[in-house]
């Protein structure tokens, strides 16, 4: 299991400068993200006028979110100075393949009710089930968000509680699936409708993303080996723990920073107007998902290179524990 704390021991050399850095990381990207909410969602002004010297009041109210969350990391660094780096990387891990079986979960629930109503919509059969009114907000983006896809949404979030596996090879089997369907439906029936080309975007979107934390863990990313391999374990534990920072958390921070600045910012902008496609109607209305999965991308993507950092300066302090990588059969 991925998640496994079985051969992993809680208690180990103390380790408090790096676990301040890594639950402080943490705590900085918890209160960015709720940030985000406060300034898209309620219009307030974030940290940005404190800066300006034009700040008012709600300004604070943003700031301190930063200093709650700083401070909530800091103790409990400080409470548990005991906790070993790899217990603290584990534990990291399993809450972020929770968040990851949530996203699929979500997907594959929103990708077919989405498409039924979409097929429904398209060919009439909505029409003749429910009143013209009804119909009518079955054709809005903004109902269709909020009423069908976001309890769908807090369905995933349920159902990953209750699971264990990632979902990464149902979902591949389903875009094969719906890919088939695609081809099936072209040249048997000469029959193809736009929301099957969504439906297959969308899935696919979610396993390359959502995927991509999880093969960092199984590091299954594709390396430039040079040197690397010719490195001892606390070298390598070294390397990869300035890569983490440098190349890893930098990057995601970039996408999240760019991505995530204001209500016009390219990840906001789609997901508060309910954006779709250029087929309008006649196909799903999925595409501000695609955006937030940018962001879903990077928050889980920060989440590992915390983990990774943390298990990276274990190895570089050669502590018990390490992860052997079984190589990938050819």
């Amino acid at each position: 299991m991925p998640s496994d704390f079985a051969n992993i021991q809680r208690t180990g050399e103390p380790a408090v400068p790096a676990r301040l850095f890594g639950w402080g990381m943490l705590a900085v990207l918890f209160a960015y993200m709720v940030n985000n909410v406060l300034v898209v969602g309620f219009g307030m002004p974030g940290v940005k006028p404190l800066f300006s010297g034009a700040a008012g009041g709600a300004a604070w109210v943003n700031a301190a979110v930063y200093a709650a969350s700083i401070t909530v990391a800091v103790l409990f660094v400080l409470r548990t100075p005991g906790n070993a780096l790899r217990w603290d990387a584990m534990t990291i891990h399993r809450f972020n393949t929770y968040l990851i079986r949530a996203a699929f979960w979500t997907v594959l629930f929103v990708g077919i009710v989405d498409s039924a109503i979409a097929f429904m919509r398209v060919e009439g059969i909505l029409a003749a089930i429910f009143a013209e009114d009804t119909v009518k907000l079955f054709s809005k983006a903004r109902w269709v968000g909020p009423y069908i896809h976001i309890p769908l949404v807090f369905a995933g979030l349920v159902v990953a509680g209750f699971t264990r596996t990632l979902g990464f090879t149902w979902l591949a089997l389903m875009i094969v699936a719906a890919e088939l369907l695609i081809v099936i439906s072209r040249f048997v029936f000469s029959y193809e409708q736009a929301l099957m080309g969504d439906l297959v975007r969308y899935w696919y979107a979610a396993l390359f993303l959502f995927a991509s934390a999880y093969t960092l863990f199984e590091e299954g990313h594709v390396r430039v080996d040079v040197l690397y391999a010719g490195f001892g374990r606390t070298t390598r534990g070294f390397v990869n723990a300035f890569g983490a920072i440098a190349l890893g958390m930098s990057t995601v921070w970039v996408i999240l920073i760019v991505g995530l600045n204001g209500k016009t910012a390219i990840i906001n902008s789609p997901i508060v107007n309910f954006e779709i496609s250029q087929a309008g109607g006649v196909g799903m209305f999925i595409k501000y998902q695609m955006a937030a999965f940018l962001a879903i991308f990077a928050t889980t993507m920060l989440i590992q290179f915390v983990s990774y950092f943390l298990e990276a300066v274990a190895d570089k302090r050669d502590e018990p524990g390490h992860r052997e990588i079984a190589p990938a059969a050819h």
